[in-house]
């Protein structure tokens, strides 16, 4: 007689049949630990245990996906893991035995050496979620008792029998996890593509301050923070709110002056086509100076001095800013890490605006930097309006030097 994994075989290699041989004699564990109805229960509820063999790696993967439906852990898992190496058969079979009794030395060394402490408790938490069970012996010890032939008639130990038991329900409950899974998943994604569209929006929509950057910053924390289902519900909810609203601003009147000027383009196509070219051309050079959307950055259309008068807090970072847009950029690229905007946000300003306007336009939030909530979440929102043409730090500039025109006046 020879033992393999925890169990007992013949000379001839060929498994004994241990289960129908073995006597249950106990209820209750061993110790003074208070016993719940229900352990007491599914313990005498033997009779409807299915008795059909199951692939006991089977029953452990889908144990696995349905751990947090019976509130187990990845390291609880494996401490089963190495309870089930223990069974010589690759299944779950009553005939063959489904008590394992192994020192805690043996499993420890099996659950990748863990620190029997930590062993006892996973196993705790195995026989709490109702996986296992214990067979404790008179004195609490693992061991199997056989007779004069070396046939095992009772063991103590850890009966495995629940989880054939359960196997059906572990396999619909690994379904509804799976399912749970694709439907957040789904969930989530709907929310990463609403972060683009209120991305795109804004960039279209004129709007005053930061909050709108704000709040997608704020998205996108949550979203890589792996949030749960009500969570995402929540932030989608919101999103579609912040969505509709941006929608309803805007310029649904462009298309039609596009359209007229299709029209009219269409209309001169009969006359003489130098004329059709120099009108068409006169059309279009109005429509740029009336729409900014068409409009694209060239370099810096103010000057130094206008610059100076609208934010002198500036000098403080560079005595001589204003004798050229290098000291000016230079200036401002100190100002932006003093404002807490990271490189990566000035970089991305410099690239949309260009580097003069970028300068121009951190001086600007320097400026008004006691109104300003988020620095770097307003550049970062204003180089998104740059990028589709719909900014010009030209507005913030004349605003500050109507602010300082305002104070003089009342100073005088």
């Amino acid at each position: 007689m020879t033992a393999v994994n925890g169990g007992f075989v013949k000379p001839g290699g060929k498994s004994l049949p241990r289960e129908n041989l073995m006597e249950r004699v106990t209820l209750t564990p061993f110790g003074r630990g208070p016993v719940s109805a229900g352990q007491l229960l599914e313990a005498l509820d033997r009779t409807a245990t299915d008795q059909t063999p199951v692939p006991k790696w089977q029953v452990f993967r889908n144990l696995t996906t349905a751990r947090h439906a019976y509130g187990l852990s990845d390291r609880d898992l494996v401490v089963l893991n190495a309870m089930l190496t223990f069974l010589p058969s690759d299944e779950l079979d009553p005939d063959n035995g489904l008590i394992v009794f192994p020192s805690n030395a043996t499993l420890s060394s099996r659950a990748h050496g863990m620190p029997e402490s930590t062993l006892r408790r996973h196993v705790a938490k195995l026989v709490q979620s109702g996986v296992i069970r214990r067979h404790d012996s008179p004195n609490g010890k693992r061991y199997a008792r056989r007779d004069r032939s070396g046939t095992i008639r009772r063991a103590f130990g850890f009966d495995l029998s629940p989880l054939l038991a359960k196997a059906q329900e572990i396999a619909e409950a690994a379904r509804e996890a799976e399912d749970a899974a694709e439907q957040l998943k789904l969930l989530r994604e709907t929310c990463v593509l609403m972060v683009r569209d209120v991305a795109g929006l804004s960039a279209l929509v004129r709007t005053e301050g930061d909050e709108i950057a704000d709040r997608l910053i704020l998205a996108q924390r949550v979203l890589r923070r792996k949030p749960q289902r009500d969570v995402l519900m929540k932030l989608c909810q919101e999103l579609g709110e912040l969505k509709a609203q941006l929608q309803q601003h805007l310029p649904h009147e462009e298309p039609i002056e596009d359209q007229k000027t299709t029209e009219q383009t269409e209309e001169v196509s009969g006359t003489d086509p130098e004329n059709e070219r120099h009108q068409y051309s006169s059309k279009k050079d109005t429509d740029i100076t009336e729409r900014p959307v068409a409009a694209k950055p060239v370099g810096p259309a103010l000057s130094l001095d206008l610059i100076a008068d609208a934010c002198p807090e500036i000098e403080v970072y560079e005595p001589e800013v204003f004798r050229s847009w290098n000291g000016l950029t230079r200036a401002a690229q100190l100002a932006a890490k003093m404002m807490g905007i990271s490189t990566e946000t000035w970089a991305e300003a410099c690239e949309s605006m260009g580097p003069e306007q970028a300068a121009t336009t951190v001086a600007c939030i320097l400026q008004r930097f006691d109104r300003i909530r988020s620095p770097g979440a307003y550049l970062r929102h204003l180089s998104m309006k740059a990028r589709a043409h719909l900014f010009t730090p030209l507005p913030m500039v004349l605003a500050l030097l109507t602010a300082v025109n305002q104070r003089d006046a009342k100073a005088a």
